[in-house]
């Protein structure tokens, strides 16, 4: 009953609100002269320096869905839950080479979107069309994944109600809300909102891994308590170590998933907002510092097992939500108000992730569907327009999964939605490199590698939910007639095979001499920085004043 859970309700409310009401002061932070345009809409006049640049990439990358999903992989599986910190190491070495190149050409062209700069360097309104809709298509269950993480607190805090609409209502307001301020500030509202977000996880953190451990028997006892679940279990790959049957499955998860997240829309998205390439540098050596909390967090599933939690049961009879492990042990475990602190930091965790990746998936929409094949001379008002129009329906449809859908199809559409977005990676990784991949090879590449992909996942049953089909992202080998049980990450398998076809069909066109098409960019375009005359000046920039001193 929500009536146990009063104080909880009102601490959650009271800093929901709160940081609601930032969300629409934002659109007066920093305020530009015109709004209505995407350089400043969509990416807050591209003008954020260090520390703002520091919060909301964090903020878009550390959701609401890791602070309950991680942990509930730690108390279901084990060990394979901890993939999400290699990966998010080994990531930003990696996008340290790729995105000051992005940044540099997007600035000098003007490029909002990967796909913008697709079109551009390959000449082709196909292939960055397939970009745009892949982006979107990759997006969209992340969105509704965000309201998972929301769902979980309102539920352990007994607010629900009897039918699919009323026991969704609160989501539903709270999207609201976030729509509201998110139409009339643009990315200026998330990246305010990311300074409270980051500081109430930061606090909730170093609070748990301090606090709980002593109620629990110390770090060696909750170990104990999650071996001996463990032993117990009757899936020989659960465990608090791997063993020869999941490696394989946690490196190409682990690796594929770091190929995957900056190529994620809203990724980019927060990175173009940037002043320049020494702000991208400096965020991209220091953000490593975010995996050593978000392994902390991870060992909140630990706790949970030692905690003897049980989660509350799920959407159909008989069946269990993992996603409230972590509401339910902060429940039982911290005073009422500290828990509805906690319960904040996950709620507003979710707004900013959201609101990145729903104005992100708008932008797309507009310059790469709306602009290039329904309205080629719109304004950059009406750009705006229809963006912000967009995100809204982009919300709604993020809703409507979660109202309308298990919430646990949600989570499989996202494992699909890795997959989907490593497609991108030859024309967009790669191209800002080498123009060498023809680009009728680029389009037959994705299209092998999104066929094989959805093929393979189409095979994984998940026989927790009773689902014989895109059950999970791990695929047997054995259904490629090897004599094994090992598994491997389907993103990977489909992205190697698109390049090898981008490759192969390459080699065929420049032979059979197909036009190539002409680039758009030039190799300077790839160094542009701040300050330099090369790069393009937003809609509120004098190109002639000073840059401004880096944060």
């Amino acid at each position: 009953m929500w009536r146990d859970h009063l104080t909880e309700i009102i601490v959650f409310t009271v800093l929901f609100l709160l940081v609601s009401a930032m969300g629409f002061v934002a659109a007066r932070w920093r305020a530009p002269k015109d709004m209505d345009h995407l350089d400043e809409w969509g990416l807050g006049g591209r003008s954020f320096g260090g520390w703002i640049t520091w919060f909301l990439v964090g903020g878009d990358l550390y959701t609401a869905y890791t602070f309950v999903a991680v942990p509930a992989l730690m108390f279901g599986a084990g060990a394979a839950g901890f993939f999400a910190v290699p990966y998010t190491i080994v990531v930003y070495p990696l996008v340290f080479l790729v995105l000051c190149r992005l940044w540099s050409v997007s600035h000098r062209h003007g490029f909002v979107t990967p796909a913008d700069f697709v079109r551009s360097r390959f000449d082709s309104p196909v292939l960055a069309l397939l970009i745009a809709i892949t982006g979107i298509v990759a997006t969209m269950p992340y969105i509704a994944l965000q309201l998972v993480g929301i769902e979980a607190v309102l539920k352990t805090m007994g607010v629900t109600g009897d039918g699919a609409v009323a026991r969704h209502l609160p989501i539903i307001i709270a999207f609201a809300i976030l729509a509201a301020y998110t139409y009339q500030s643009g990315l200026r509202a998330p990246a305010l909102i990311a300074f409270v977000k980051d500081s109430l996880i930061y606090i909730v953190i170093l609070v748990a891994v301090l606090w709980l451990p002593q109620k629990l028997g110390g770090w060696g006892g909750i170990f104990d308590a999650a071996e001996a679940k463990f032993a117990a279990s009757p899936n020989p790959n659960d465990g608090v170590l791997l063993n020869a049957n999941n490696q394989l499955q946690y490196v190409t998860l682990a690796f594929g998933s770091a190929l995957a997240l900056f190529l994620y829309p809203h990724s980019i998205t927060g990175v173009l907002a940037s002043r320049n390439r020494g702000v991208i540098k400096r965020n991209m050596s220091a953000l490593p510092a975010y995996s050593l909390v978000l392994g902390l967090i991870a060992l909140l599933g630990f706790m949970a097992i030692a905690a003897g939690v049980k989660p509350l049961p799920g959407a159909s009879a008989g069946t269990v939500d993992s996603n409230t492990v972590v509401p339910v042990l902060f429940d039982q475990q911290f005073p009422d108000w500290f828990a509805g602190v906690a319960y904040a930091a996950i709620g507003i965790g979710a707004l900013v992730p959201a609101a990145i990746m729903s104005i992100a998936a708008a932008n797309l929409f507009t310059r790469n569907i709306y602009k290039e094949y329904l309205r080629r001379d719109a304004t950059p008002a009406q750009e705006a327009s229809v963006s912000k129009i967009t995100s809204l329906v982009v919300k709604v449809g993020a809703v409507a999964c979660i109202v309308f859908l298990d919430p646990q199809f949600s989570i499989d559409l996202q494992l699909i939605g890795g997959v989907i977005i490593l497609q991108t990676l030859p024309a967009v990784a790669l191209g800002l490199y080498t123009r060498w991949f023809h680009r009728g090879a680029l389009v037959a590449g994705w299209a092998a590698g999104m066929g094989l992909g959805m093929w393979m996942l189409y095979q994984i049953p998940n026989p927790a939910t009773k689902r014989a089909h895109f059950g999970g992202s791990a695929f047997p080998l054995g259904e490629f007639g090897l004599d094994t049980t090992k598994t491997i990450y389907v993103g990977i398998v489909a992205v190697l095979v698109n390049l090898a076809v981008a490759a192969l069909v390459t080699l065929a066109l420049r032979a059979a001499r197909v036009a190539a098409g002409t680039d758009g960019t030039t190799p300077d375009d790839y160094f542009a920085d701040e300050g330099d005359p090369r790069v393009t000046p937003g809609p509120t920039r004098d190109a002639d004043a000073a840059p401004e001193p880096v944060a």
